[in-house]
């Protein structure tokens, strides 16, 4: 068995190639369902932000599943899988990763709070669909429970900034003062409701909002004392607005050359900002070549959140080394569950055994009191762990290392034990696990 992680972020590929392996829930529920059937690869886990999309995979055998897993990207991303966007980490290495992304230390904004939730919602989707199991239900509550610990005990989520206030402070670098700049939201999901308050915040005195759905346009617009405008009017607004700050869900380009470009001539020259922070992207990139225009998406963003950055990378390091002592105490607890399927086989036996005799000598002895029968057996249990304890032990003590097998074999034989421990749960599958 190897644990291992292909993915590819920020770091790795740019956002035009990021949006063709960025996958809805439904499409991530679909592919675990999809991978579900092959056996190869018994538990996993998609997941997709706008900045990384990562498979995490516990493997039967990696030279099988590797090329399994690049066709499938390929087919699902409709684009040539390029190995030098991706990364493959395997073991110890793919641990400390996903800690790292569950601390925010691998996020573009280090310190943002958004990727616990969405680690939570991967793991959800994995899990309701089958697809974990003692490796990744482990690996992934713990990782949670880190990402808490790292946000509790440092700072490293103070006066950090996220993509949507990003945004706004670009804007507020190319615009200046935005109590007098128009200023339209297309979108009305999280992120847009994130930037409409950050632009409240930092002087806008009112927004516009569009969205297909107008209601959830109006609901958002009214928490700012915006205006809803309706998706059909949304290009009207377009052509008299300083700054498009975009957040939708859409799978395809929401303003391009040709349904914004005839608009810009009635703008007289006017300057038009377009801050795109979805993915996939929401503004066609042609639109930035067109005299007046200039286009920013979500890679264009990382100088802005260089903000703090010395403090918070003072936090990182911190960080870092609590990720160092969770996966030590992740590595001592795995370490037994290698050699338990024997010793609850063990342990079974030896009581099914202290039952079985118990039941005949009582049959024998009808005359004793129920006091009686429970002290009998409590004498019995404890003869029976007494008898175990060193057996217990030296199992323990030969657990991880290259002993453990030998141990195995010894104890199945001389007490004739299953040697699978199938039937407790296949728990050897954390063999080799770095």
């Amino acid at each position: 068995m190897q644990l291992t992680v292909l993915g590819l972020n920020h770091r790795t590929a740019p956002v035009e190639i990021r949006e063709r392996f960025n996958f809805t829930a439904d499409r991530a529920a679909s592919i675990m369902r999809r991978m579900r059937n092959y056996d190869n690869i018994p538990e996993a886990m998609l997941l997709s932000t706008c900045n990384r999309t990562e498979l995490y995979m516990v493997m039967e055998n990696t030279d099988e599943s590797i090329p399994f897993v690049k066709h499938l990207l390929r087919h699902l991303a409709g684009e040539q899988y390029k190995p030098e966007y991706f990364y493959n980490l395997s073991g110890t290495q793919c641990v400390r990763h996903l800690f790292r992304v569950a601390s925010s230390l691998d996020s573009l904004v280090i310190g943002e709070g958004q990727i616990l939730s969405q680690i939570k919602n991967a793991y959800h989707i994995a899990r309701t669909n089958g697809m974990t199991d003692t490796i990744l239900n482990t690996l992934l509550n713990k990782a949670i429970a880190v990402g808490k610990r790292v946000r509790t005990e440092t700072k490293i989520a103070y006066s950090s900034v996220s993509v949507s206030s990003a945004a706004v402070d670009l804007a507020i670098d190319i615009i200046g003062d935005l109590s007098k700049a128009n200023i339209l939201v297309l979108g009305a999901g999280h992120m847009s409701e994130l930037t409409a308050r950050h632009l409240i915040d930092k002087g806008a005195r009112t927004i516009f909002v569009s969205n297909r759905n107008l209601e959830h346009a109006k609901e958002l617009a009214e928490k700012f004392n915006g205006t809803a405008i309706p998706y059909s009017q949304m290009f009207e607004q377009a052509s008299i607005a300083d700054i498009i700050i975009t957040s939708t869900g859409a799978p395809h380009y929401v303003l391009t050359v040709e349904n914004l470009g005839p608009l810009l001539p009635q703008r007289n020259g006017k300057p038009l900002i377009l801050v795109d922070i979805a993915v996939p992207r929401d503004v066609d990139p042609l639109l930035g070549q067109m005299e007046g225009v200039t286009v920013y998406n979500i890679d264009d963003l990382e100088d802005v959140v260089d903000v703090n950055k010395t403090f918070r990378s003072n936090e990182a390091r911190m960080a870092a080394q609590i990720i160092e002592e969770e996966i030590l105490a992740l590595k001592e607890r795995l370490r037994y569950y290698t050699m338990r399927p024997v010793m609850v086989q063990l342990h079974d036996k030896m009581n099914f055994l202290r039952q079985k005799i118990l039941k005949k000598a009582f049959v024998k002895l009808p005359e004793l009191t129920d006091k009686e029968r429970r002290i009998i057996d409590l004498m019995t249990q404890r003869l029976e762990h007494k008898f175990l304890r060193e057996p217990m032990k030296a199992m323990n003590s030969v657990a991880g290392t290259e002993r453990e097998e030998d141990y195995k074999q010894m104890i199945c034989e001389l007490f004739q034990l299953n040697e699978t421990g199938e039937e407790f749960g296949d728990e050897s599958k954390f063999d080799n696990w770095d």
